[in-house]
């Protein structure tokens, strides 16, 4: 079996040479005591190549006009190689490249590279474009350490985690940082450090894959003690690709260190010059924050997610007591819309793109009517009772013989896509994975009525309230704080209503079982729900300490395909039941 290489302290500084054959920068010459790099960041691609959105079997757009995918992220990186000349430029990725597509799920699982041997093609991309190092993201676990191996096995740069730990050594599980040496002609050296580490929260959201292997050290103690160990490397110029935002963290602190650090790290750990900040998927080119410790400036970009932007970042370096020091920094977005896919990255990857789009355009079932995931944030619909049904099935089988046999079954789901739908007629793979949209797998635990009517008030939050006898608003009343659609939690098998003009913590009224019986306080009952929110994601109470009764580790996506095929013909009739809905102080909207 392959898993991750196991690296110590004695080999974690691996020296990259660069600048070998490169063509000469055309930008202004520098001398013996100044120099120009550039440094071109990507983050959270998510399985990404070309510019194809699967579950709609066309081209990507969206309102903005962008671009997504290495294809043409390459065309931009070609472009400003040309610009600078190889000598002068590094290309960096800040991770979450293995989760997020049809094409990397296929290759994870319906055809894994790590048993057929083949390239994984996000890093045959990775390898053409010719980046000098990345960082995992928290998805990069998704699939299990074997594919994780293979991965890192088939990428030409150094994979990075310095934060994530080996559990039988104690030692880094990946290399903690590399060192990358550019020789610009006319000018000393100069060693670039890279240091890597990626947000604690893959300990919970992929537990069953790395519980008792890895352990996920917090952030800023990690960068607080390989940063000198960078320098004292040699590191000229100090770069933190870190895996996480800024902010708070979605789920509960005691059971994991802070998800989302890069802004402590800049202000709290000296001598960083650069940091790539991804994971929250926002499109931040350039932040800048003050080291407390050394009242020097330390440089935040974080690219747009899935390739739409690129971040530059320009360095200004001269000679200070014979040493290179970085004296000024800008960073600016490019945006890959403005380029052409390179012909290059679309032909390593063409076989495994046509044979993914040819896997999600399999019909598997028969719909009788069309059925929309539009109104699924205010609504009870069809489409959303599908999942229900299938994870209630499901998780029923499951505990047939346990002691939680003969227990009322509930399930959550939360709408991921307003575009979702099933046409009337032919349902294909794409259609199933185009509602389902993440790797989820299934799970159940144990809650008491009084703890599941906890949950629906926390999930209430997506509401803003609404006074008695005003008029609720879709456009205008979900979504409150900002909360997503995929953290509006539904549960099946109760009927209950949400009044949207009393506070939080008190919108829940008429929870009944789906009997009639009204749920007791002291009720034992089931609970279908997908890992990531069973491991504490969303910051959901009681969910992530509940025992748990089922987890055969199966995909909800697979599961809601097979339960399609299997019947050959999806009916809203056979599980829908209109079971809740908004009420302003007791009148029914929506």
């Amino acid at each position: 079996m392959r898993t991750t290489r196991l690296l110590g302290t004695a080999t974690a500084a691996a020296l990259v040479l660069g600048g070998v054959g490169a063509m000469p920068a055309v930008a202004a010459p520098n001398d013996a005591h100044s120099l120009d790099l550039t440094l071109l960041a990507t983050t959270d691609l998510h399985g990404r190549v070309a510019n194809w959105d699967y579950f709609s079997n066309a081209p990507y757009t969206d309102r903005a006009g962008d671009k997504v995918g290495l294809a043409a992220v390459a065309s931009v990186v070609d472009d400003v190689r040309a610009e600078v000349g190889d000598d002068r430029l590094l290309v960096v990725d800040n991770g979450d490249a293995l989760q997020g597509t049809p094409l990397s799920y296929y290759y994870a699982v319906q055809e894994p590279v790590q048993e057929t041997g083949e390239t994984h093609p996000m890093a045959a991309a990775y390898d053409a474009i010719g980046y000098d190092a990345q960082v995992v993201g928290n998805h990069e676990f998704n699939y299990g350490l074997d594919l994780l191996g293979a991965y890192e096995d088939d990428v030409d740069f150094p994979l990075l985690g310095a934060n994530v730990i080996d559990v039988a050594t104690g030692e880094p599980a990946l290399e903690p940082f590399t060192l990358v040496r550019k020789q610009v002609k006319g000018a000393k050296p100069v060693t670039v450090g890279i240091l890597g580490i990626t947000t604690p929260g893959s300990a919970i959201w992929d537990k069953a894959n790395v519980e008792g292997k890895l352990e996920f050290r917090d952030m800023v103690e990690t960068a607080e003690e390989w940063v000198p160990k960078v320098r004292a490397a040699g590191a000229d110029v100090v770069v933190v690709l870190s895996h996480s935002g800024t902010g708070a963290s979605s789920y509960d602190e005691s059971i994991a260190a802070p998800e989302n650090a890069s802004d402590v790290i800049a202000r709290e750990v000296p001598d960083i010059d650069v940091m790539v900040v991804g994971h929250t998927h926002l499109d931040k080119p350039s932040e800048v924050i003050v080291n407390e410790v050394t009242g020097e400036p330390v440089l935040l970009t974080q690219p747009y997610r899935w390739g739409s932007t690129v971040s530059r970042v320009d360095l200004d370096l001269e000679k200070v007591r014979g040493q290179w020091d970085v004296v000024g920094a800008e960073a600016s977005a490019i945006r890959t819309k403005d380029y052409p896919e390179s012909p290059e990255i679309l032909d390593l990857v063409a076989d495994q793109h046509a044979t993914t789009v040819a896997y999600v355009n399999q019909v598997v079932a028969q719909s009788t009517e069309e059925l929309p995931a539009t109104a699924s944030r205010y609504q009870d619909t069809p489409i959303i009772d599908f999942i229900q049904q299938v994870q209630t099935d499901t998780v029923t089988a499951g505990v047939a013989g346990t002691a939680a046999e003969g227990l009322p079954v509930l399930s959550i789901a939360a709408p991921f896509s307003r575009t979702a739908v099933f046409p009337q007629g032919d349902v294909s793979v794409r259609d199933i994975a185009g509602l389902y949209i993440y790797d989820n797998t299934l799970q159940a635990v144990q809650l008491t009525g009084a703890q599941v009517k906890d949950y629906l008030e926390a999930s209430a939050k997506y509401y803003a309230q609404v006074p008695a006898g005003g008029t609720f608003d879709p456009a205008v009343h979900t979504g409150a704080g900002n909360t997503p659609d995929y953290n509006l939690d539904i549960i099946s098998g109760l009927t209950y209503e949400i009044d949207l003009s009393q506070p939080l913590g008190s919108r829940i009224e008429q929870l009944t079982l789906a009997d009639g019986t009204p749920l007791a306080a002291d009720q034992q009952v089931v609970v279908a729900v997908n890992n990531y929110r069973r491991s504490g994601g969303g910051g959901f109470p009681h969910i992530a300490t509940a025992p748990v009764v089922y987890d055969e580790q199966k995909e909800i996506r697979q599961l809601l395909i097979d339960w399609a095929q299997e019947r050959g013909v999806i009916d809203p009739a056979d599980f829908w039941h209109e079971s809740w809905w908004l009420t302003v102080d007791g009148v029914r909207v929506g």
